[in-house]
């Protein structure tokens, strides 16, 4: 039998204590009332949870856009933690970490997960450094973000299962995280799908689809998802991907960042994964318009202006290279942290 979204699961705990419906009323309104900012966002989050309504707003990332409020059935969302809670292998009783804001959807669904699997799920104040408040315990299943996985290396073995979303995994971090023992895997997914619908062990190229999900591409090779259980429409993305068959794809690169330099179609994101492991500072590729080419690959760097050894550029293709590089003192950011590459770019007066 589904559970129902009214429902929450006997085996279901808070930092150690049980909680019913009448129980996590009290926290949330405690929480509220009491908690640091982390807890308000979780007591929010629990209200609405718990009211009469069917539905939920969720406003998304702004990643590549303006943020919008978006409506989802709770329901859909207990689908999508039972996708996750097969996919993953977990059970009641285990023991989960919240260490993502409640005030969006990643920390919202560990949430939603554990009321509905039963899962005893700890909660800690949202950190890029694990490290700083991390208790002393190992856990079952965690997700985070690739920051808090690159600031956390020695502190991951206390995770039997991870999951890594929000932002894509660079190769270089890849490598980091594939001598850890646990099982690592980064995830595909958005708001409008209510996380991740599909995930791929560390390492692999392909992605795999959770149950109940169906993909195909667009014209312009863009993913197109479908998922009646989470949403009526299907979810029609910018995510240029190559896919294998119907339960697997190798995402490429988003189709708005695409540079055509000389008539050569170029991918922002492959040159940022070939250049990760050779700068420290944050960056990322974009172009400008050129004479020649009709657009030249520009890189931005995050810091004050200075001489760059060309040799970081050795592993790139000729049309690869960057014709000129910009510094932004501080890159703009979306409410996730994410890197909002129009208003940095904005900001330099270079659109």
């Amino acid at each position: 039998m589904i559970p129902n979204y009214r429902s929450i699961h006997n085996r279901f705990k808070i930092n150690n204590f049980h909680f019913d419906k009448e129980a996590l009323y009290q926290l949330a309104y405690t929480l509220i009332k009491e908690g640091k900012d982390y807890e308000n966002d979780l007591g929010v989050f629990l209200l609405d949870w718990l009211d009469d309504k069917e539905t939920i707003q969720l406003t998304t990332s702004g990643t590549t856009g303006a943020p919008k409020v978006i409506t989802i059935k709770k329901q859909s969302m207990v689908y999508s933690a039972i996708a996750t809670g097969n996919f993953f292998s977990l059970h009641p009783q285990d023991k989960a970490l919240l260490c993502l804001p409640a005030k969006y959807i990643a920390g919202k669904m560990m949430i939603v997960r554990a009321m509905t699997l039963g899962l005893e799920l700890d909660i800690m104040a949202p950190s890029s450094h694990l490290n700083d408040l991390l208790p002393h315990k190992n856990y079952d299943f965690v997700a985070i973000v690739p920051l808090q996985a690159e600031n956390s290396l020695d502190k991951l073995y206390q995770f039997k299962k991870i999951i890594i979303g929000g932002a894509k995994v660079s190769d270089d971090l890849a490598s980091k995280l594939k001598n850890i023992k646990s099982d690592i895997y980064e995830t595909y997914g958005m708001t409008e799908t209510i996380t991740h619908i599909a995930a791929k062990k560390i390492g692999d190229p392909y992605f795999n689809v959770l149950e109940h999900v169906s993909i195909s591409d667009d014209d312009r090779n863009c993913l197109v998802i479908d998922v009646p259980s989470i949403t009526d429409e299907k979810v029609i993305t910018n995510d240029i991907v190559e896919i294998l068959n119907e339960n697997q794809f190798k995402w490429i690169g988003r189709y708005d960042n695409v540079i055509n330099s000389g008539g050569v179609k170029l991918f922002p994101e492959q040159i940022e994964t070939k250049l990760a492991s050779k700068i420290k500072n944050r960056f990322f590729i974009t172009s400008q318009p050129d004479a020649v080419l009709g657009s030249k690959v520009v890189l931005v760097l995050e810091g004050e202006k200075r001489d760059i050894d060309s040799s970081i550029f050795n592993s790139l293709e000729k049309f690869e290279r960057p014709k000129e590089i910009l510094f932004v003192p501080e890159f703009v950011e979306t409410e996730t942290k994410k890197i909002n590459r129009n208003k940095t770019l904005k900001k330099i007066k270079v659109v």
